[in-house]
């Protein structure tokens, strides 16, 4: 990935999985909006949380404080309230502006010579706006960097861009640069800019440059383009909800499952009917769960009633999408060719095809299962590249042993699936082969999940009955 994301990657991530301690956050910025999701992840990692700049007026608030004309989320307040109540559950020291610079209104031009003067933050005049953090709060603030070993920084303290409202932010880099035992990182935007104008980036252990990137990493957002560096045949548990669920009930399944499965050790997909891909994906928002569909077409629009198109599915937010599952090739005249066009038409797109490929009980009692299998798969897989095969998804699924109760023995299952690796061995090479993952699709539970993911060949499973139950998911998940 290059030298650069991988110093990202390592000393951000360390700072969020592995902090030496205490272990300081510092955020600010105009709005409690913008650092939601970096706040409610860093509430339960940090020792100490510094709010300052724009949206700590919205906590203010949210205490009871008087705050004149200053930047207000009004509808965050209660949002606010809760996280201070979460801050004080998890032990975390939450600092908030002491005192507080204000003006009569914002300047303008941004830079115009302006008079100020330094009031309470909890009782800020009416006709009054705060623009920077106050004496008393630079130095609270600043004791807390200097004890700490590790700090994380994002966002100004004040109007940066002004010099007189500059003093808060300047005042953070300085303390910043003072504590040489401390592992220090700065995420971008202004607060990396305070710290290269003032001379300071030198002493500093990592400045980020991901911009947007950085704060959605500082959220726990899985990143694609990290996600997609990581072994290719971790272990997916992909959930086939077919023709169930309703929308309300899609949302309350995937909130079950984003408690229970969110931080799950295998990859986990979940392919919802088509109208609950919205709520699901809203719930799903955040998370290292991913979304995917059961179907879609191989056109891009046209006179095709009741159809659903590629690029409709990726302007939504949904990363696969199931092919050539049992039910479509019987009740609905899904082929070979057709599932072939459709993985052509995914690939082409950025979505990952599953497709899926099995044999009747009449063909396994005849023998014939290996062969039946490759026919399938080198229809299927025409035209695809070694680059693509490399990232799309296999499920073999005996049908004879969906929705039936009955499995496919462990070596029985692992038999097909290794024939199918030695197959994407023979059409393109052993490199594809072995990062291609393959799953087992025949009525796969929370009870034989484990015996199943421990088979060679067997990467995860794709999962039906048991993935409309979050307990019994969230175990297959983990297997």
């Amino acid at each position: 990935c290059g030298y650069l994301i991988q110093k990202e990657i390592d000393v951000m991530g360390k700072a969020l999985s592995a902090p030496e301690r205490p272990f300081v956050a510092i955020l600010g910025g105009a709005k409690v909006s913008d650092k939601i999701g970096v706040i409610e992840n860093l509430i339960t990692k940090v020792d100490k949380l510094v709010i300052g700049g724009g949206m700590a007026y919205t906590f203010l608030k949210a205490m009871g404080g008087e705050i004149g004309q200053s930047l207000l989320d009004a509808e965050k307040i209660d949002l606010a309230k809760s996280l201070i109540e979460k801050a004080k559950n998890n032990g975390v020291e939450l600092l908030l502006p002491i005192d507080t610079v204000v003006t009569d209104s914002f300047p303008e031009p941004i830079n115009a010579e302006i008079a100020t003067e330094i009031v309470p933050s909890h009782a800020i005049p009416a006709d009054k706006m705060g623009l920077d953090i106050g004496t008393k709060t630079i130095e609270a603030f600043s004791k807390a960097i200097a004890d700490a070993r590790t700090v994380v920084w994002n966002g100004p303290m004040g109007v940066f861009e002004n010099p007189i409202l500059a003093k808060g932010t300047i005042a953070i880099a300085q303390a910043l640069a003072n504590n040489d035992k401390a592992t220090t990182i700065i995420g971008g935007g202004d607060s990396a800019a305070a710290v290269e104008q003032l001379g300071f980036a030198d002493k500093m252990t990592h400045i980020s440059t991901g911009g947007g990137a950085s704060l959605e990493f500082l959220e726990g957002i899985v990143l694609p383009g990290i996600a997609c560096l990581l072994d290719s045949r971790t272990k997916l548990a992909a959930g086939n909800w077919k023709m169930n669920k309703t929308p309300a009930e899609a949302a309350a399944l995937m909130q079950d499952l984003v408690a229970k499965a969110g931080n799950a050790s295998n990859d986990v997909l979940v392919c919802p009917p088509y109208v609950c891909l919205d709520a699901v994906l809203k719930a799903a928002k955040g998370t290292k769960i991913m979304v995917g569909a059961q179907n879609m077409h191989f056109e891009d629009k046209g006179a095709f009633t009741g159809e659903i198109a590629p690029n409709m599915l990726l302007e939504m937010g949904v990363s696969h999408v199931i092919l050539g599952h049992s039910e479509r090739r019987e009740y609905f005249g899904e082929t070979d060719e057709t599932v072939n066009k459709k993985a052509l038409k995914a690939l082409s797109v950025g979505l990952v095809p599953v497709i899926c490929c099995g044999e009747s009980l009449a063909q396994r009692e005849d023998g014939i299962t290996i062969e039946w299998i490759r026919m399938q798969l080198k229809k299927a897989l025409r035209g695809i590249t070694a680059e693509q095969a490399a990232g799309i998804v296999i499920a073999y699924e005996p049908i004879w042993a969906i929705g039936t109760g009955k499995t496919a023995t462990n070596e029985q299952a692992n038999e097909v699936c290794s024939a199918i690796r030695a197959l994407v061995a023979e059409l393109y090479d052993a490199d594809t082969a072995g990062q291609i993952r393959i799953l087992y699709g025949g009525s796969v539970n929370a009870g034989n999940s484990a015996d199943l993911f421990a088979m060679s060949d067997i990467d995860g499973g794709l999962v039906g009955g048991a993935s409309l139950k979050a307990d019994d998911f969230t175990v297959i998940a983990n297997s």
